[in-house]
């Protein structure tokens, strides 16, 4: 029987682990937030052009999350791959888990999706809701 000493020693890693992923993953989240919003006043003057040509809101919105989508994929690759070079590492610290668990990477690929999604809402929404006018006048 494992006292509460030895088994803090076993979960403290792993605690450490998982606060240090969740202010990775908030990172992320704040950076796809940037770039995306970046790019949304980057295109302000083609996104108001489309908008001027008849392009309804939810295409305009639906180019601005494919974008964020694009940039989600590639890190989800990087990250994959990386997870893969180096989950042997992190072997001794798992438990019942495999490595190379395809659930575990699933999961991964699904949250790092919906904080993209999320993040990339706010900037999307607001391309979508801009006024033409205002865009073709910003330059």
């Amino acid at each position: 029987v494992m006292n509460s000493a030895a088994m803090f020693a076993r979960r403290f890693p792993l605690l450490l682990i998982a606060v240090f992923a969740g202010a990775a993953l908030v990172l992320a989240a704040v950076g796809v937030y940037g770039v995306v919003a970046y790019a949304v006043v980057q295109r302000a003057k083609e996104l108001g052009i489309r908008a001027a040509l008849g392009a309804s809101r939810g295409s305009l919105l639906g180019m601005v999350i494919r974008h964020a989508a694009t940039l989600a994929m590639g890190g989800v690759v990087a990250g994959t791959a990386l997870g893969l070079l180096f989950g042997q590492v992190l072997r001794a610290l798992l438990y019942q888990v495999r490595a190379t668990d395809p659930a575990a990477y699933l999961v991964a690929a699904g949250v790092v999706a919906l904080f993209t999604l999320a993040a990339s809402s706010v900037p999307a929404y607001k391309a979508a809701r801009a006024n033409p006018m205002e865009a073709l006048r910003y330059e």
